[in-house]
Order: C-alpha cells, then sequence, then structure tokens
C-alpha cells in the first residue's frame, strides 16, 4: 500500500476512533447532549488538522535524523504548546459542553499534552520501522546485485579452463575430445538454467561437478585420481551453484597441476547435528593463507557464503595432512 495512504487511514482512523471512544464512555454516564457531540467532533477534526501540520513542521526540519536526546525534549516542548492551544480553543469555545469550568483547564492542557505525545511516539516508530524496512530491502537488493555480478564472473573464468581441456585432446584422441565436449555441453546447459537461482539442489550442483572431473579426468589421465562420497541425506540440501565446481576446480589447479606426479581430489559431505558438511580435499600445500591451492574461487565462495547466509555458514581451509589441503564448508539446516 502507498504510504502516504496508508498515513491517513491511520490518521483519520486513530483519532475518529478517539471520539468514539469517548462519546461511548461519557454514553454510561447519561451526560452526552448535543454540546458534547458538536465538542467531541470538534475535537477529532482539530487533533487530526494539528498533528498533520506537527508532522510537517517534523518533515521541514528534519527531525527523523535527529538524536534521540535531542529529538525528545522538542517532542515535550511542542505537545506542551499544541496541548495550550488546543486547551485554550477548547474552553473558549466549548467551555460549556465539555470543560464547565476555569478549574478544568489544567486538567485539558495535560490531556492535550499527553495524547499528542502518543500521536508522536507512534508516529516515530512507524516511521522508524518504514525506514529500517526499506534499509533492509535496499540491502537485500545490493546483496542480490552482488550476488549476480559473482555469478556471472564464475561463467567464463570456467569456460576457459573448460576450452583448454578440450582444446588439449582434440589431436591426441579426437574420440575422447568428443566425449569431452558432450560433457561441456551438459555442464554449460546447467550453467545457463541454474545462473539464475541464488540456491540449487545439492544433486544438481553435483552433476555439474561430475561432469567436470570427467573433463579434467580426460585431460590429466593418471595425474589426476577422482573420489566422491556423498551422505544419503545430502539431496535434500540447497547450495549456492556452481561454489563446489568453483572450488574443486580451485584445488585442480593451483594444487595437483602443480604436482609433477599429479594427486587426488575428492568430495565428501556429511550430516553433523543438523549441518551440512561440504569436505573438498586435494593435493597441494596451503602457506600463510595463499597457497598453492589457493585462488579467486575461496575469495568468491567466501563472499557469496556471507551474502547468503550471514554468520550461519562457515568456510574454512586447512593442511589437513602433508600435501593434502582441506577445505570444509558448514550450512545450517534451515536452508533445506
Amino acid at each position: 500500500m502507498n504510504k502516504q495512504r496508508l498515513y491517513w487511514i491511520f490518521q483519520i482512523g486513530g483519532w475518529s476512533l478517539y471520539g468514539v471512544a469517548n462519546l461511548v464512555t461519557f454514553s454510561f454516564s447519561g451526560r452526552i447532549t448535543n454540546d458534547f457531540i458538536f465538542g467531541e467532533v470538534f475535537q477529532v477534526l482539530y487533533y487530526l488538522i494539528s498533528t498533520h501540520i506537527f508532522r510537517a513542521f517534523i518533515k521541514k526540519f528534519d527531525w527523523y535524523n535527529m538524536a534521540w536526546h535531542a529529538l525528545i525534549p522538542r517532542l515535550i516542548l511542542s505537545a506542551f504548546i499544541l496541548g495550550v492551544i488546543n486547551s485554550t480553543i477548547n474552553y473558549l469555545l466549548l467551555a460549556k459542553g465539555i470543560s464547565g469550568a476555569v478549574s478544568q483547564y489544567a486538567g485539558l492542557i495535560i490531556v492535550s499534552m499527553i495524547l499528542y505525545l502518543l500521536w508522536s511516539i507512534i508516529y516515530f516508530m512507524f516511521h522508524y520501522f518504514e525506514s529500517y524496512r526499506q534499509a533492509l530491502k535496499r540491502e537485500a537488493t545490493l546483496n542480490e546485485i552482488e550476488l549476480n555480478n559473482l555469478k556471472s564472473q564464475l561463467n567464463p573464468h570456467f569456460i576457459f579452463n573448460a576450452l583448454n581441456s578440450i582444446r588439449a585432446l582434440v589431436d591426441e584422441d579426437p574420440d575422447k575430445s568428443k566425449s569431452a565436449i558432450t560433457q561441456l555441453s551438459n555442464i554449460l546447459r546447467n550453467s545457463l538454467t541454474l545462473d539464475k537461482s541464488q540456491l540449487i539442489d545439492f544433486e544438481d550442483e553435483m552433476s555439474t561437478v561430475k561432469d567436470y572431473l570427467a573433463l579434467e579426468t580426460i585431460r590429466y589421465e593418471e595425474r589426476l585420481q577422482t573420489s566422491v562420497k556423498l551422505h544419503p541425506e545430502s539431496a535434500h540440501y540447497k547450495i549456492p551453484p556452481m561454489m563446489i565446481q568453483t572450488l574443486v576446480e580451485n584445488g585442480i589447479k593451483h594444487g595437483v597441476a602443480n604436482l609433477k606426479k599429479g594427486g587426488k581430489v575428492s568430495v565428501e559431505t556429511d550430516i553433523d547435528g543438523g549441518i551440512f558438511v561440504i569436505k573438498i580435499r586435494n593435493s597441494g600445500e596451503f602457506l600463510n593463507g595463499a597457497d598453492k591451492s589457493s585462488g579467486y574461487g575461496i575469495v568468491n565462495t567466501k563472499k557469496r557464503l556471507k551474502l547468503i547466509y550471514g554468520d550461519s555458514a562457515s568456510f574454512s581451509i586447512i593442511n589437513e595432512a602433508k600435501n593434502t589441503v582441506l577445505t570444509e564448508i558448514r550450512i545450517p539446516e534451515n536452508i533445506r
């Protein structure tokens, strides 16, 4: 609903409800007269108009961005001034129907002041909640833009490496190159389909990973050994698209490829107290946080996990053993 329209609904509805409540309350005492009814209608209209003018004053001098210690005294003073003006008009014009005695003048000021303060509190609470909602919306939009930018950077990076793999096969083994082209076609089709998604089924991601490993196995032949061990419940989880593929690619490029005898890359999953654990191991060394098994994929993955899950997910990379790097991702159960 339009913000301005919502304001008028609450403004008119709130003050009308106040007037009706007064009429109902006094009807039980049998003191309802035409003057009293006229006075209540006048009061509702006066409060409606005066608070709207007060709102214009607040907007003009930008009290929204004022610190609480500066705002509160101004609201109290404004409520007092508005209360005095309201009570004076009320007493002079409608004293017979409403106040009835000069001794009640101070009481009218206090009641009016309280009403204006309540209106101010409700109005500022609504404004701050709306501002907070808009801030969250803007943050979500910026996060989505950044995620899309990160994903758009993944595909060219991946395609470049895959095409290099196929190029190496064309002259050596045409049949294998045809098989590699088919696998690349599957990967690209999945990539194009999943590129618009923030999260995908784990099994869809692993389909891409297996095709990629098959491609790289053809390229590196006996220099690359692969292993995939998945927990039976892994299919129930969702993960960011191309995340595992990127880390596997990273491990091969910066780890296995740099070893004369090659090495091994493995993907393993487990469930730890409802937490989905993904472990990617590759031959290589992780040195001072920058590694022979480090690269773009690690930075990219950390950013994506932070944007999607905040502090709920974790990412770590360590030397698990000599010549073995372990990359571990832990994703909470609520992303199922």
